[in-house]
């Protein structure tokens, strides 16, 4: 299974947006993208020239990608699907994001970043309605119920995330963290995506 394995800060950098790819150290004054902004690469000061309209709709396709942890041939997939749904092509695209597995573990507070969240299931911690799923890009529906299994649970890394108690998960998942479960009770809505994404520039891009 293809994915980026290099330094994930750099990306951050790249796309000029913070993208919490590294859990609590995006949040301290450890974080790279805070510390040094600027792009990287050798003499990356003062590069930030005006953008044309193509490379600004690549540069938001980029940050989306990233931030989800989808490769490019994933990523036109959904949006291909996202094109043929009802609705605004763009909410569909990230809402289909949204419901990824490993996106909703994360957002159920199991893993610290996305992409720990897409190793824990692809290790096999994870269940979809009492049966072990480790594909990551498994697309959860109304009604899910999403939990820890019971081998997985006496890991300190669970414990740890029980004794922290409640996260704050959007409001379309309830989570049960004392038997760290969370239910899908709805779908996402463009208002539950907390990232600065303008989806509208992607559409526009693969409209081309």
């Amino acid at each position: 299974m293809a994915r980026y394995t290099g330094p994930v800060c750099r990306l951050c950098r790249r796309e000029d947006a913070k993208l919490f790819l590294k859990g609590d150290k995006c949040y301290s004054q450890k974080c790279a993208y805070t510390k040094r902004p600027a792009p990287p690469g050798q003499h990356s000061q003062g590069r930030r020239g005006k953008i044309s309209e193509y490379g600004t709709q690549l540069r938001e396709k980029q940050k989306a990608k990233r931030a989800y942890g989808v490769l490019e041939s994933q990523f036109r997939h959904y949006f291909e699907i996202a094109n043929k749904m009802k609705g605004k092509t763009g909410d569909n695209l990230l809402q289909l994001l949204e419901r990824r597995l490993d996106n909703v573990v994360f957002r159920l507070g199991f893993g610290d970043s996305r992409a720990q969240a897409r190793q824990l299931v692809m290790h096999g911690h994870i269940q979809v309605n009492g049966r072990k799923t480790d594909i990551p890009s498994y697309i959860v529906k109304d009604g899910d119920m999403v939990s820890v299994n019971s081998k997985s649970a006496s890991q300190d890394h669970f414990k740890i995330i029980k004794e922290q108690g409640d996260k704050n998960a959007p409001k379309w998942l309830e989570l049960d963290i004392a038997n760290l479960r969370g239910k899908v009770i709805a779908l996402p809505e463009r208002d539950d995506v907390d990232l600065t994404i303008e989806e509208r520039l992607i559409v526009e891009l693969y409209s081309r």
